[in-house]
């Protein structure tokens, strides 16, 4: 099957669907609708039919901080590499745009996944933590 890499964000409803079939924590159609837009770079990946199976992005202030993010591949089209895909573009971006010591940060969910592309457990160092908005 037949895979195009595009440089733009999914629908917002393609956004909800994808998190939800990688068994990605919700986000409220209203969070989505407001983040989106203000994605710094986003990439998705479609199939054949112009389908949208894969997504991620990168968000922060464009100068300091950059968070990957959103890296979803829907399950009928894992283990094609397209995960890999959506990484190596994020990541192309980043070296082209980013200022030297910007500092590039994401939420592992994949096990050895994201130290190819050079990144590192903070712990013991830091410790990453969240809050999440009731």
């Amino acid at each position: 099957m037949g895979y195009e890499l595009r440089e733009s964000p999914p629908t917002v409803e393609r956004f909800l669907e994808l998190r939800a079939a990688a068994g990605m924590s919700e986000r409220s159609r209203e969070a989505v609708e407001r983040g989106l837009p203000n994605s710094l770079y986003a990439v998705t990946v479609v199939d054949e039919a112009d389908e949208t199976v894969g997504m991620a992005r990168v968000v922060g202030d464009d100068g300091s901080v950059y968070h990957v993010c959103d890296m979803a591949v829907h399950p009928d089209h894992q283990r094609q590499g397209l995960g890999s895909r959506l990484m190596d573009a994020l990541m192309d971006w980043i070296e082209e745009t980013a200022p030297s010591s910007a500092y590039v940060n994401l939420m592992a969910d994949v096990e050895g996944f994201y130290e190819q592309w050079g990144f590192e457990r903070t712990a013991p160092a830091s410790q990453g933590m969240y809050y999440r908005v009731r």
